[in-house]
């Protein structure tokens, strides 16, 4: 859960198909860069400011990158923003381009009170779908809804909740990732009671079926990819919003089957362990984590993610300043993790996108 006055975040898009970079549930080898395509610039993180809090990233048709992130106050004097938009033709500069919900009435209504938190995109048919958290502080019944738009930048129109803690008896039901695994879509959730999933129906608009457990206690923002033949999940532990005494980051497990079970480098279930470090603190940023997954055109992995600048850890709103930042995957292995396993803090290549993209 996360303090009334920090509000918080993935994506993965999908026309039935993830948008980085291979379709959902389809294998992708450990990625290479021998495609065609024009590399960028160095870039230095962070990419984005002031903050974009639990990222969520899918590439739009016309090739540009869409992050939608958790409702903040930027001390900006426009107040909060309500599933704020940024998008970005190279994965490194991003500009704003508005809030999901910023009409009059748009905001979802069906709880009484809540915080737009943790937004997660995916594009059904030829609609894009937007599945959101709604919960305050200790919220005794968080849930789960969604919005449907007809363009990535919205505006979104709110369809209703999918799922509460009372009705799931997922205790703090927060943080959707939406996937789909054989052509069919999932949605997994959960923040510190057990991630689980659970089927939806064809059109992602509600569930079916009965859920199922993939990771313990220890874990929230879940994040699912296909490589190399396994399904690789993406958790994050520890405090997001505890300014620079934040403790989070990242860990994975792996598994042969989207159910699980999931297990770490040592073979230990995540139902039980902590998984294998991937990211966590550098000297400049702490608390890194709540992470998507983006394919740059040379094939390459990029986490996106959020983290606080230790020198620079309070938005003027008096909220956690969590920046975006990203990062190259890279196998170990056969594992993968990021340099150092922390966030970079010097300018490096840039991702590589074809300039014709």
């Amino acid at each position: 859960m996360h303090p009334l006055t920090h509000a918080r975040r993935l994506a993965l898009v999908v026309v039935l198909a993830s948008a980085c970079g291979s379709p959902a549930g389809v294998d992708a080898t450990t990625p290479t860069a021998s495609a065609p395509a024009t590399a960028s610039a160095e870039y230095s993180n962070p990419v984005f400011t002031p903050v974009l809090a639990d990222p969520s990233v899918m590439r739009a048709d016309d090739g540009s990158f869409y992050a939608y992130g958790t409702e903040d106050d930027w001390g900006d004097g426009e107040g909060p923003r309500q599933t704020p938009i940024i998008r970005s033709r190279d994965l490194v500069k991003w500009d704003y381009v508005g809030e999901a919900f910023a009409g009059a009435g748009s905001r979802p209504d069906w709880k009484q009170q809540g915080f737009l938190w943790a937004p997660d995109i995916a594009r059904i048919g030829k609609r894009y779908v937007l599945y959101y958290s709604l919960s305050v502080w200790g919220d005794p019944n968080p849930g789960i809804g969604v919005a449907t738009a007809d363009s990535p930048e919205g505006p979104f129109s709110d369809r209703g909740k999918i799922l509460d803690s009372r009705g799931s008896g997922v205790a703090n039901s927060i943080d959707p990732m939406f996937y789909v695994d054989q052509g069919k879509p999932y949605l997994f959730w959960g923040s510190f009671n057990g991630i689980y999933g659970i089927r939806l129906t064809p059109d992602g608009m509600a569930t079916t079926g009965k859920k199922f457990r993939i990771a313990g206690n220890a874990y929230e923002a879940p994040y699912i990819i296909r490589r190399n033949g396994a399904y690789w999940f993406f958790g994050s532990l520890g405090s997001c919003c505890e300014f620079e005494n934040s403790t989070y980051h990242v860990a994975v497990g792996r598994a042969d089957r989207l159910r699980g079970p999931y297990v770490d480098a040592e073979g230990t279930d995540l139902r039980d362990g902590e998984g294998t470090l991937l990211l966590d603190k550098s000297e400049r940023f702490v608390g890194p984590g709540h992470n998507a997954v983006v394919r740059d055109d040379a094939g390459d992995d990029w986490i996106v993610y959020h983290a606080i600048e230790d020198d620079n850890p309070t938005l003027p709103s008096g909220a956690n300043r969590r920046p975006m930042l990203i990062d190259p995957l890279v196998w170990t292995d056969g594992w993968p993790t990021v340099k150092d396993q922390s966030p970079s803090q010097h300018a490096v290549p840039a991702p590589v996108i074809r300039s014709d993209s």
